[in-house]
């Protein structure tokens, strides 16, 4: 996490660093063998991450990371010595994606370094997405570790407004329902 978050720093390339790493870091940690980054990518900053992920240390295809700021689309870097998968997802262009990528927050991931994810609220949102599109129970269990870790730190304003935004209502429903359940 620390060569991608020091990458897209020196590059200048606006980041965040989301998915399960984001929830993990936010809330309750869980293992997971990729990470995944937005990236406000354009065309002459593929060259900088060429430079940054040589190969063969890396595999990863410049025509496919191409073809993904062409199409606001994802492409993956593969470092095979240590398993590491790094899905970098191109910014998309919509109000919600600009909202998530301005509202990076830094977090320390090491001594003397720092990485950008995206704000427990906005992992938040995109956790009840994945679980509307693929109905995996692991996001809800994310959403409610994220809810529990960041307690009164949450905006809850911002995801009142989102949710209705992005007509997440129904998926919403099920975490109140599970943050309100009794421990057993």
């Amino acid at each position: 996490m620390s060569l991608v978050a020091t990458t897209f720093d020196r590059a200048g390339i606006p980041y965040l660093i989301v998915g399960s790493a984001a929830s993990g870091a936010l809330g309750e940690p869980r293992y997971t063998n990729d990470l995944d980054v937005v990236a406000d990518l354009s065309f002459p900053q593929i060259a900088k991450l060429s430079a940054a992920f040589p190969s063969p240390e890396f595999y990863w295809s410049i025509q496919a990371a191409e073809e993904a700021v062409r199409h606001r689309f994802q492409f993956n870097v593969l470092h095979p010595s240590t398993g590491l998968k790094l899905d970098v997802i191109v910014a998309g262009l919509s109000e919600f994606d600009r909202s998530q990528l301005s509202r990076g927050i830094r977090l320390s991931i090491a001594p003397d370094c720092e990485a950008v994810f995206a704000s427990p609220e906005d992992v938040i949102l995109k956790k009840l997405e994945y679980f509307r599109e693929g109905g995996s129970e692991k996001h809800l269990r994310d959403i409610v570790g994220v809810l529990k870790v960041q307690g009164e730190k949450i905006d809850h304003a911002y995801l009142k407004d989102w949710i209705g935004k992005l007509n997440l209502a129904d998926e919403w429903k099920l975490i109140e329902d599970r943050m309100n359940q009794k421990p057993k």
